[in-house]
């Protein structure tokens, strides 16, 4: 007679240890829920993985950085190809999947996890790569794109899964609705191609909206310039997109704020500063400029009754020069100077505050001038156009960083 196979004990099974016992079987469900908070919708379709791997054309001596790496349905194919992975998580629980997926396998000596925001992660722990993949969290696709864009190696090619909506604006052209400071600053430093679009029914859980995929590659001959000022430039060009640049550059905190940059610049740089300027600020000599109309005379030079932005908007102000809400932008805002009452102290000596505001206006109106750039709205310029807007305003000595 055969014998009676005994029963597991506490009903332990071979499956994850984050699945359940239901009657019947275990139920490849996970106990935790998905935290769609932080974005964790984690693809399932195996065809669209191997598609985003296969179009980063990843090289067997090549790194690749993985943010959001959730299950490690991209992670797999990842470490087939590439000689080693270093996956961004936030969530330990997935960052434990993770170990359990590598474990005891060749690929656990290819694979470093990295817990924590990427966006807060410094880029020297994760270490140089040369290829970036992400199912993106649509909360962080932006700063994600600007941090990849900024750094001084960028990796050879980034393939992304974003938002639909923010694809559109990351391949927008001058002229198109969903032109914006992103689509800007991604061109100008590298090329942006849409490769394929995700319907919402390949993720668990199905997120609201569509995805793309898109592709990210720095442009060889990209311009050395700072990314920093380029982008504190566009920040208030496309803050009113619509209007005309000189509106945009001619509202009161912005001026006051290309005033306090001045100084600090004129300050740390007295050698730099025009005689003309000098001379002007210590009363002996007057300021000319051609085409300076009427309307721009009426508008500033009553600087303290110009209401074009509201004065509880003035912290939102301040972000459009010093930009992101970082430590370094928060102490770039603490070491500007404070310019109020009727003199201002510009490298130990005293000058009249309305002359200043005065030269900052004349200075803001001959870089417009000279790119014939002060009637245009940004949703029409290209980044070439913002390029020579920005090289206008230093040669003025009017800096965005």
């Amino acid at each position: 007679m055969g014998k009676i196979q005994p029963k597991k004990r506490n009903g332990a099974s071979s499956g994850s240890p984050y699945t359940k016992r239901v009657s019947g079987g275990v139920k490849k469900n996970p106990i935790f829920k998905f935290n769609t908070d932080i974005g964790q919708h984690i693809l399932k379709n195996p065809g669209i993985a191997d598609a985003i791997v296969d179009k980063a054309n990843i090289k067997e001596h090549e790194v690749v950085a993985e943010v959001g790496p959730g299950t490690g349905v991209l992670t797999r194919r990842i470490l087939q190809k590439a000689k080693s992975c270093v996956a961004v998580e936030l969530d330990a629980r997935m960052a434990a999947e993770l170990t359990k997926m590598v474990q005891g396998t060749p690929m656990q000596r290819k694979l470093r996890i990295i817990l924590g925001d990427f966006i807060k992660v410094d880029l020297n722990d994760i270490g140089h790569f040369d290829v970036f993949i992400s199912n993106t969290p649509y909360q962080i696709s932006s700063p994600l794109v600007f941090k990849l864009l900024a750094m001084p190696r960028p990796p050879r090619v980034s393939i992304l899964m974003v938002q639909r909506e923010f694809a559109q604006r990351l391949i927008a052209r001058p002229g198109d609705a969903m032109y914006s400071r992103l689509s800007v600053n991604a061109q100008f430093f590298a090329i942006c191609s849409h490769i394929m679009k995700v319907g919402r029914n390949n993720f668990s859980p199905p997120p609201q909206v569509e995805s793309s995929v898109v592709r990210i590659e720095p442009r060889p001959d990209r311009p050395d310039i700072s990314w920093e000022e380029f982008d504190g430039m566009l920040r208030i060009c496309f803050n009113r997109k619509n209007k005309t640049l000189r509106s945009s550059f001619f509202v009161k905190q912005v001026r006051e704020l290309i005033e306090r940059n001045w100084v600090t610049w004129a300050s740390m740089f007295p050698e730099q500063v025009k005689t003309e300027d000098t001379d002007f600020l210590q009363g002996q000599g007057q300021l000319e400029i051609e085409n300076l109309s009427m309307d721009v005379d009426d508008d500033t030079n009553n600087i303290d009754n110009d209401n074009d932005v509201p004065a509880d908007e003035d912290d939102t102000m301040q972000d459009l020069i010093f930009g992101l809400d970082n430590d370094k932008s928060k102490q770039q805002k603490k070491d500007s100077p404070k310019l109020s009452g009727k003199m201002v102290s510009i490298n130990g000596t005293q000058v009249d505050r309305a002359r200043l505001a005065r030269l900052i206006q004349v200075k803001i109106q001959r870089a417009l001038d000279k790119c014939e750039l002060s009637n245009q709205r940004s949703q029409k310029c290209d980044e070439t156009a913002f390029l020579h807007l920005l090289y206008a305003f230093n040669q003025e000595g009017i800096r965005f960083s």
